[in-house]
């Protein structure tokens, strides 16, 4: 079979779903049961579990999924189209490299069919085989992790749930072409891993400034590939994880609205959730979190890549030195802005010549500031 690593749904989630109305949400969903296997060709959305939790040195015990599955499958869809199935679970392996390597393969194989993956974690380390089950569809990968922390980590320290981003970067083959966090907050992180942040051209976003311009996210999270959610992000007050007791972070509506823009990007094709703490308290949080991901995954616009310019209206700023192109489409009035492309560059950033932005960033070319981002982008395609 295709997806051998993969076990079937608890029964007890079988039975619960059975005893569901028809019109939730469970009743919508295709499961892996010890009988049957979804036809995974007929499916957009695959809901997976990984419950493994050996990346975190402090973890006290097994991961529960059964909370998280009963909170979601007892919500009510949408005017929804899209298919979802829910595959089961990964269980750990005999060691961490082992569970790695099953969820890269069964990720790989999904992203090939064209059918967007939901990773229930576990800890948040697995982001790594998730960044590598790309590493078959020869792309450069744009990661976004919505998080309080840049978890580098150091190269002696090995992989874990604090250090999974140090891995990515160092390790080849090298896929990588940008990192953004969405939510940091600067007394998590050292110095060091701030200043080294910048130095990779990569995006950063403190919760203040996100708390105060939810939209900053949009632009950032409609370029991802790939989405890490820390559910530690969220104040404890709102998610109920009182045993890693946080009093700062990101409100309920906030990390939901931040989850449906990555549902709406036409570009996201894998979304992973990591570090719940098994409550019935955050189940309920999380349930919603996947919710609005699937919200939006059924309003793309599927305007990435562009099939035809004349549905866009062109934007010509001159600058001293540059002239800088942005593209504002007819339909959704989202905005994009045109990255030079060098003959030096990666071949694989051929692709990639159009960056989402925002209204803002247009406006300020027209105060005649080159945008940030666009700078850190024209960097990467240089170097």
């Amino acid at each position: 079979m295709e997806f051998d690593f993969l076990s079937p749904v608890d029964n007890e989630i079988v039975q619960f779903v059975a005893s569901l109305s028809s019109q939730n949400l469970g009743s919508k969903v295709a499961f892996h049961t010890d009988k049957d296997f979804p036809d995974v060709d007929k499916i957009k959305i695959a809901i997976i579990g990984v419950p493994e939790n050996r990346g975190d040195f402090n973890a006290y015990e097994e991961v529960n999924l059964v909370f998280i599955r009963k909170e979601l499958y007892k919500l009510y869809p949408g005017n929804w189209q899209s298919s979802i199935a829910d595959l089961g679970d990964i269980l750990p392996g005999n060691s961490l490299e082992d569970t790695f390597f099953a969820l890269k393969e069964v990720v790989s194989k999904l992203l090939k069919k064209g059918i967007i993956p939901v990773i229930l974690g576990g800890t948040q380390d697995l982001t790594y085989p998730l960044y590598r089950a790309y590493d078959k569809l020869e792309q450069m990968v744009n990661i976004v992790s919505i998080d309080s922390k840049f978890d580098i980590g150091k190269p002696e320290d090995g992989i874990s749930s604090n250090s999974y981003l140090g891995k990515i970067i160092l390790d080849e083959p090298n896929n990588l072409f940008n990192y953004c966090n969405i939510g940091f907050q600067t007394y998590f992180n050292s110095q060091e891993e701030i200043d080294l942040i910048e130095k990779l051209y990569f995006d950063a976003y403190r919760l203040g400034e996100i708390s105060n311009n939810i939209t900053l996210s949009e632009p950032v999270l409609r370029d991802a590939d790939l989405v890490s959610l820390d559910l530690t992000t969220v104040k404890s007050s709102d998610s109920g994880n009182l045993y890693n007791f946080t009093p700062n972070g990101f409100n309920g509506k906030e990390i939901c609205s931040l989850s449906r823009y990555a549902g709406i990007s036409d570009k996201v094709s894998c979304f992973g959730l990591f570090n719940h703490n098994n409550t019935k308290e955050e189940a309920v949080l999380i349930a919603q979190i996947v919710w609005y991901f699937i919200e939006g995954i059924n309003f793309r616009s599927n305007e990435y890549p562009f099939s035809s310019k004349n549905n866009y209206s062109k934007y010509i700023v001159p600058l001293e030195e540059e002239e800088i192109v942005f593209y504002k489409s007819n339909k959704t009035e989202r905005w994009w802005i045109e990255i030079p492309f060098f003959s030096n560059s990666h071949n694989k950033l051929k692709k990639n010549t159009l960056l989402p932005c925002s209204h803002e960033e247009y406006l300020t070319a027209c105060n005649q500031e080159i945008p940030e981002r666009w700078w850190k982008a024209q960097r990467k395609n240089i170097i």
